[in-house]
């Protein structure tokens, strides 16, 4: 439970994992990061205790309609 605090700032960098050879490829929260961050201009935070849990929060922002209506 947790993530430990060296851990921490690696999590969202591609193919990390602290998984065994096999069990796990390591992009799961880098693929995350990018939809999140870099396609929808939001944010991701990574809030952990080890021993106790680990919280993600996501904010993506609400863009206004911008479409025109051009009129005849």
């Amino acid at each position: 439970m947790g993530i430990k605090d060296g851990v921490r700032n690696k999590i969202f960098d591609p193919f990390f994992t602290t998984k065994p050879v096999g069990k796990g490829t390591g992009i799961g929260l880098a693929i995350s990061y990018q939809i999140i961050v870099d396609k929808h201009g939001g944010r991701i935070f990574c809030n952990s205790q080890e021993g106790k849990g680990t919280e993600f929060i996501i904010e993506i922002p609400i863009q206004e309609n911008t479409l025109k209506i051009k009129t005849l």
